[in-house]
């Protein structure tokens, strides 16, 4: 009887659900009484997901029947990031130039050194179509490697880690260039880590919060027409 349950259980999205919001709520709950950036409770979270679906072998197929349900929050999430770029709008106004030139640098960069180390290392086009969109929200990131030819799977994995890193190195990066402009770290931590990093620069200040989430919404928007093309000028897509 307690068995039929359990089976019927896991084959529901509520399983998958209730999962992943327990192991990031623990994920949170550690962070807050250590500080410490390294257990950001994302990744505290992913690892304790594995734990349990290894340890009681459970496939990813039945968690992902209540993951997909989470997934399809992830664009309005995003979107609500626009609320702290509203409160800062006249800092846009004011610097629109030099702040859509940053973010495009970061763009290009953050392309350019995935092809180059690609090429470098010999990747296969596939894996590193997959790894281009590694800097942008997982959204926006997961219809871009369809358009150029990646595996959305590995996509996901890509902007999850580089987000991790962004989160607990972005900070520390900054400093120790002697970044101390509000706008200049908002902008940095947002192009190259996306709504992780924002977290992140949210708990800095309301200023570089902002800023990071505006760079979400630009540094995707560029990433999906520059893309393509520099994916055609290293030889990537034919």
């Amino acid at each position: 009887m307690q068995a039929d349950f359990l089976n019927e259980f896991l084959g529901t999205p509520l399983f998958g659900i209730l999962l992943s919001l327990a192991a990031f709520q623990a994920g949170s709950l550690l962070y807050k009484k250590t500080r410490f950036s390294v257990f950001n409770p994302l990744l505290v979270g992913i690892v304790l997901v594995i734990l349990v679906l290894l340890y009681f072998r459970i496939d990813f197929e039945t968690y992902n029947v209540g993951g997909d349900y989470i997934s399809f929050f992830l664009g309005p999430a995003t979107v609500v990031l626009a609320v702290p770029l509203y409160k800062k709008i006249q800092l846009l106004k004011n610097d629109a130039v030099p702040i859509i030139a940053g973010i495009s640098a970061g763009c290009i960069a953050g392309i350019s050194s995935i092809l180059i180390f690609s090429s470098l290392l010999g990747l296969d086009n596939v894996i590193t179509s997959s790894l281009v969109p590694k800097s942008v929200t997982t959204p926006i990131g997961i219809e871009i490697s369809k358009q150029i030819g990646g595996m959305p799977a590995i996509t996901v994995a890509a902007i999850s880690i580089t987000g991790i890193i962004g989160a607990v190195l972005g900070p520390f990066i900054c400093r120790s260039f002697r970044i101390k402009d509000s706008v200049a770290v908002g902008i940095a931590i947002g192009t190259s880590s996306h709504a992780l990093g924002t977290t992140r620069a949210i708990e800095l200040g309301e200023t570089e919060g902002a800023m990071s989430g505006l760079a979400i919404g630009i540094a995707g928007l560029i990433t999906v027409f520059l893309a393509p093309a520099l994916l055609y000028v290293f030889g990537v897509l034919p």
